[in-house]
């Protein structure tokens, strides 16, 4: 734990540890990356989106700094909306709830960023979790929208690497959006931060 820390606050992120010294307690990761946008005063939303049980709210409450030890399954149809220094996050589980699919659309609408959480040790689900992010990349209202796919639960010796994943859900063949995938462990915080630096320079890119 001690040297995911590390890697996370390294000496190539001085801003970073800078930061959280000077405010003498743990900052969550938006309200830093908050500086890094081109336009600070702007919202930017994010849609995070995945399988039950991927990881999605240990994730959240990641860059949100919340204490990860508690966390409830979110039951049903259960979005939650979060909003942080400059940020907003829809978050819900997909997978299984077909019927709804339809009420989601409302939330696709201006969504600057799909984060699609894997849980990358579940290799059972591979297949369905490739055919609901087919699914969405399909969306009209989510078209041309950056995607960040975050490969979780790295922390565990059965997880499959990154290049595995990527190579299973023909990421490669993706042309129509800027995309990433990122190896990450949300218990650890290890990786999250090297992708929402990603989120960043994707939405301001795309800004411009």
């Amino acid at each position: 734990m001690q040297h995911d820390l590390k890697r996370l606050h390294g000496a190539s992120d001085v801003t970073f540890s800078g930061v959280s010294r000077r405010k003498g307690n743990k900052m969550g990761l938006l309200s830093i990356l908050r500086k890094l946008k081109s336009t600070p005063d702007q919202e930017v939303r994010i849609l995070l989106l995945g399988l039950d049980n991927g990881g999605k709210t240990t994730l959240l409450k990641q860059l949100a700094s919340e204490d990860i030890s508690h966390i409830t399954p979110t039951q049903g149809f259960n979005i939650k909306s979060v909003q942080s220094q400059g940020f907003k996050l829809n978050v819900w589980d997909i997978g299984g709830q077909r019927k709804i699919r339809p009420y989601w659309r409302n939330y696709f609408e201006n969504t600057d960023v799909l984060i699609y959480v894997i849980d990358s040790a579940d290799r059972k689900r591979f297949e369905e979790t490739g055919q609901e992010l087919a699914e969405l990349l399909d969306e009209e209202k989510l078209s041309g929208v950056p995607v960040l796919i975050f490969a979780n639960k790295q922390d565990l010796l059965t997880a499959a690497p990154a290049s595995e994943i990527a190579e299973g859900l023909n990421l490669h063949t993706i042309r129509d959006r800027m995309w990433q995938i990122q190896s990450c462990s949300a218990l650890t915080g290890e990786g999250i931060q090297e992708g929402m630096n990603w989120v960043c320079k994707s939405v301001n890119s795309k800004k411009k």
